[in-house]
């Protein structure tokens, strides 16, 4: 069947039912049961956005799962990510024995832990570090999501090889997925569920998170036309959903999420694409 997609203008017809959605989903009740319930829990700016970097790192499959393995994790340094990791050595990865979720192993935490380390010694905090990336990004026209994951490793080169996985990279095509998850917490403003700490960019310049849901639903109502979940999906979406609201695109996850995630019945009338259901 071929795939059918909208115009901009049909598109811009959906706007008010999206809109709906997002109202629908973006409400306080939404945290307990989402993984950015671990940047609510501490009132620290540099706690808040330790925690949420590990909880969106780890932000694949069940959330029920996820949300147990980032406090089993956070356990582990004693639900203190900002004292833990500025203090953390060598004799600490002993804690993360025993830890897996996924692909994630007591290597890779060490790895995570340590590189964030050092960044915290050499930049005083999270946020300035993604701020130098951003810089240079702008300064040499390229991708944050190419230069942050280099930047990243580039503060422990010696890191093992299967943990660079972890940090997507926009540069090899990934959607970033996580990494935009992250920053549609961190970076968006007046949200009851996104914190919003950090304003090193704008929310204008926020992509759509491109979780599965998200992708097929956008596949089925025909705004989205590749039919991959990589970096170009993401720009693609992301174009689309700028045409609802330039200003804030990333709020759209949450129509989309929401429309994935509940099973809701669509109109036949919404659905382009029923290959994709």
């Amino acid at each position: 069947m071929q795939q059918q997609l909208l115009s901009n203008s049909q598109i811009l017809e959906l706007k008010p039912w999206l809109d709906q959605w997002v109202e629908r989903m973006e409400k306080p009740a939404y945290i307990d049961d989402d993984p950015v319930l671990f940047m609510h829990a501490f009132d620290d700016k540099l706690d808040q956005e330790l925690a949420g970097f590990f909880a969106a790192l780890m932000a694949w499959g069940r959330r029920d799962i996820v949300i147990a393995k980032v406090r089993d994790f956070l356990d582990r340094m004693d639900n203190r990510p900002a004292e833990f990791i500025g203090n953390f050595s060598k004799r600490d990865r002993k804690r993360f024995e025993g830890f897996k979720h996924r692909t994630f192993k007591p290597v890779d935490m060490y790895w995570l832990t340590s590189i964030l380390h050092h960044i915290l010694q050499d930049y005083g905090g999270f946020e300035p570090f993604w701020a130098s990336c951003q810089q240079e990004a702008q300064l040499n026209d390229r991708n944050l999501m190419a230069v942050f994951p280099e930047r990243f490793f580039g503060v422990c080169p010696d890191a093992a090889q299967r943990t660079r996985k972890h940090i997507s990279n926009a540069a090899k095509n990934s959607s970033c997925k996580r990494l935009y998850l992250y920053l549609r917490w961190t970076i968006r403003e007046h949200s009851v569920v996104d914190p919003g700490t950090m304003n090193f960019i704008d929310p204008s310049e926020l992509m759509v998170p491109l979780d599965v849901h998200v992708a097929r639903q956008a596949r089925v109502l025909g705004i989205l036309e590749r039919t991959y979940n990589d970096w170009k999906a993401t720009k693609e979406l992301t174009e689309k959903m700028r045409l609802l609201d330039p200003e804030d695109p990333a709020k759209y996850d949450y129509a989309l999420f929401g429309i994935g995630v509940t099973e809701s019945t669509l109109q036949d009338r919404l659905v382009l694409n029923p290959q994709f259901l």
